[in-house]
């Protein structure tokens, strides 16, 4: 018995169609995709999130009962109402090491390549992390601003202030964030994020989060000061309405401003860096 098989005629047009959408919708839902996918990890990886927040709180209790109980403020006053906001500043600056070792352990295993295999937008990759991130951050400004409060840390201005002050730290958070991408980039395997991790911690404490650069030698009060790190603290202090540094310098008066203008001068410095960087991959 012979069986005949019924092969369908080749359509006129056999050139692959685009995906249904519009480029922006393709885009918005390539990024919400990975969005995803880094979400995803926090309720497999629960541990990291919680070491990830308590570690910046076991700082702050640290100083606030340990060290705090020896420091003096210009001025007078409580200890914790200048040294929380501080902190809060280097809770967003510590969040850049969670972002290199993200992306070198993906870089690792190749994931990176798989998804510049498919048909997606490359970019995703590296919006879908930062957006993830970005959740994670604001999630540990939460927690600190429940502890702070908890402790006795008070904000005196009004809610706008409050509202101001946190804007500008998710700002700095965000600019972080692009130099942690670039550096994850760079460094390409997790043994080698260890190295740059070095360089943070002298980065962060040589600012004003914890005492004023006036009571330091005169060339390393020049440099915390100039930290833009400093200027966001010392903006958040002001919009806070908490005792600040003081001091009268430009920078010192000019916080506010600067802490605009450092974090869009290293995200204009950072944010090609990281997409050029990433461009540049193996395919």
């Amino acid at each position: 018995m012979t069986t005949t098989t019924v092969v369908p005629a080749p359509s006129e047009d056999s050139t692959p169609r685009p995906l249904p959408g519009s480029v922006p919708g393709r885009y918005l839902t390539d990024c919400w995709t990975m969005t995803r996918r880094e979400l995803a990890h926090w309720a497999r990886q629960p541990v990291r999130i919680v070491v990830g927040l308590v570690f910046p709180v076991m700082m702050l209790l640290m100083f606030a009962y340990f060290i705090g109980g020896g420091m003096t403020i210009a001025g007078g006053g409580d200890y914790k109402e200048f040294l929380v906001p501080g902190m809060f500043v280097l809770t967003m600056a510590f969040g850049l090491e969670a972002t290199m070792i993200a992306i070198t352990q993906d870089l690792d295993k190749g994931v990176v390549d798989r998804f510049r295999s498919m048909p997606m937008a490359s970019s995703a990759v590296l919006v879908g992390r930062s957006a993830a991130d970005m959740l994670q951050s604001a999630l540990g400004l939460l927690v600190m601003i429940g502890v702070g409060l908890a402790i006795g840390w008070r904000w005196q201005g009004g809610a706008a202030g409050a509202l101001g002050a946190v804007g500008l730290l998710l700002l700095l958070r965000f600019a972080m964030l692009w130099i942690g991408i670039f550096l994850g980039l760079l460094a390409g395997k997790p043994e080698l994020v260890q190295a740059v991790q070095i360089l943070i911690w002298p980065v962060a404490f040589l600012s004003n989060a914890f005492s004023s650069p006036e009571d330091m030698p005169g060339w390393l009060g020049a440099v915390a000061e100039w930290n833009p790190l400093s200027a966001t603290a010392g903006a958040v202090r002001e919009l806070f309405a908490n005792p600040g540094w003081g001091g009268g310098s430009w920078i010192a008066e000019h916080a506010p401003e600067m802490a605009v203008a450092w974090p869009l001068v290293l995200l204009a410095i950072f944010f090609p860096l990281a997409v050029s960087r990433f461009a540049r991959l193996s395919r």
